[in-house]
C-alpha cells in the first residue's frame, strides 16, 4: 500500500514539474530587449535594455517606477535584467576613468540629481541584490534635462566628436546626459598593432592607413615611419611590398613633420620616377604648398606638367608657387594662360586671384 502511495506521489510530482517548466516559444514582451552598438573611433560602446512604456503613467516621481533615493533599491535603467553597458577599450565617464568591460547600470534619483552606476557586478535581475559598496566601480551624478517625449525608454548617442560623445537615456520627457571621451591615439594605435599582425600584414594599404592616420593626428610618427616602410618595402623578404605614389607620399609628410629633410628630398625625387595620375600630382603639389614647401612645390609640378602637358589643374599650382617665391609676374602670367584652357566657371574665381596677387593679399584656401 505503501509503495502505491510513493508511486502516485512521484507521478504527480513529475506531472507538476512538467508543467512548471518554462516553454521556448518566442512571444512578444510588454518591455523588449534592445541592443544598441556605436563605435568611437576603434572603441565599441553595446548597451543592453529591455525597453518599458510610459502608458500614461507619471514615472519619474513615482516610486513604484523609478525607485527614489534609492529606497529600497537603485532603479535598473529598464525592465526585467539590469541594463548593461560595455566598452571594449578604457574610457572617460564625465572624466573619470572607467576600465573597458561590461557593467550592470543603475540609477538613483535624488531630486534634480541623478547618481549613475556603473556595476562589475553586471548579471542581476533588477536591482535588488545590488551590493552598492562591493559591486560598483563607479559612480557619477549629472543633472538631467528635458528633451521630447519617449513613449518607450531608450538610450540616444548624441553631440558626438572625433574623441567623444553624450549618452542619454529618455524617456517621458527626460533624458539622462552623460559624455564618455576615450583617448583617441592610445586607443587607436593600440588597435592599429594588433591588428597589422593578423591577415592586415599582408596588404600594403593597411600599414599605409596605419601610418597615415598617424601623420593627420601627428602622433606616434617614428612608428609610423616604419609602417609606411613596412608598406613600401614588404615584410620578411620583401613579401607583399608595393612601393606607389600613395605611400611614398604618406612617407614624405612623416618626414616633414619629423624634420628629416634630407631624407624629405631624397623621397621626393624618388616620388616622380613612379606612376601618378593627375588629380595625384595636383594633390602633392598643394600639399607641398601648404607646407611652405615653395621650391619643391614648383620643381615637382613642372616636372607633372610635362608629362601631362594637356592637364590644365596640374599648373595652377606652378602659378601659385611662383607667387609665393615672390615671382609675381610669372604667376600671373601663368593663370592668364590658364584661363582659356579651364571650364567657364572656374574663370571668375581665377581673376579674383590675379587681383589678390597684384595687391600681395592672396592665401591658399584650406
Amino acid at each position: 500500500m505503501q509503495k502505491t502511495h510513493f508511486i502516485t506521489s512521484v507521478l504527480l510530482l513529475f506531472t507538476v514539474l512538467a508543467f512548471a517548466q518554462f516553454h521556448t516559444l518566442n512571444i512578444p514582451q510588454s518591455s523588449p530587449e534592445v541592443h544598441e552598438t556605436q563605435k568611437l573611433g576603434v572603441t565599441n560602446i553595446t548597451i543592453n535594455y529591455s525597453s518599458p512604456s510610459v502608458r500614461g503613467r507619471e514615472i519619474w516621481n513615482n516610486p513604484r517606477v523609478i525607485p527614489q533615493e534609492g529606497n529600497p533599491i537603485p532603479w535598473r535603467a529598464g525592465a526585467n535584467m539590469n541594463t548593461t553597458i560595455t566598452f571594449s577599450t578604457d574610457v572617460m565617464i564625465e572624466g573619470q576613468l572607467l576600465k573597458a568591460g561590461k557593467y550592470g547600470f543603475h540609477v538613483i534619483p535624488k531630486g534634480s540629481t541623478y547618481t549613475l552606476l556603473f556595476a562589475h557586478n553586471n548579471n542581476q535581475w533588477g536591482s535588488y541584490y545590488l551590493d552598492i559598496d562591493q559591486d560598483v566601480t563607479l559612480s557619477i551624478n549629472v543633472k538631467s534635462v528635458e528633451s521630447p517625449f519617449s513613449e518607450q525608454m531608450d538610450f540616444e548617442f548624441l553631440n558626438r566628436t572625433e574623441n567623444s560623445l553624450v549618452i542619454g537615456l529618455e524617456w517621458g520627457k527626460r533624458r539622462l546626459p552623460f559624455k564618455v571621451e576615450v583617448d583617441l591615439n592610445t586607443t587607436i594605435v593600440s588597435s592599429f598593432r594588433s591588428e597589422l599582425r593578423g591577415i592586415n600584414t599582408y596588404h600594403w594599404q593597411a600599414w599605409n592607413d596605419a601610418a597615415n592616420w598617424c601623420l593627420n593626428h601627428n602622433t606616434n610618427l617614428e612608428e609610423a615611419l616604419q609602417w609606411v616602410d613596412r608598406s613600401i618595402n614588404g615584410g620578411y623578404g620583401g613579401f607583399a611590398a608595393n612601393k606607389n605614389f600613395t605611400n611614398l607620399t604618406t612617407k614624405l609628410m612623416i618626414l616633414k613633420k619629423l624634420n628629416k629633410i634630407d631624407f624629405f628630398k631624397d623621397v621626393l625625387n624618388e616620388i616622380s620616377s613612379v606612376e601618378y595620375t593627375p588629380t595625384e600630382a595636383h594633390r602633392l603639389g598643394r600639399t607641398l604648398l601648404y607646407e611652405q614647401e615653395f621650391q619643391e612645390s614648383l620643381n615637382f609640378t613642372q616636372k607633372a606638367a610635362k608629362k601631362y602637358p594637356d592637364v590644365w589643374f596640374i599648373m595652377v599650382n606652378e602659378s601659385l608657387a611662383k607667387y609665393f617665391l615672390k615671382d609675381v609676374d610669372g604667376a600671373i602670367k601663368d593663370i592668364n594662360k590658364l584661363i582659356p584652357l579651364s571650364p567657364e566657371q572656374y574663370h571668375q574665381r581665377f581673376n579674383t586671384v590675379i587681383e589678390e596677387m597684384k595687391a600681395g593679399t592672396y592665401k591658399i584656401p584650406h
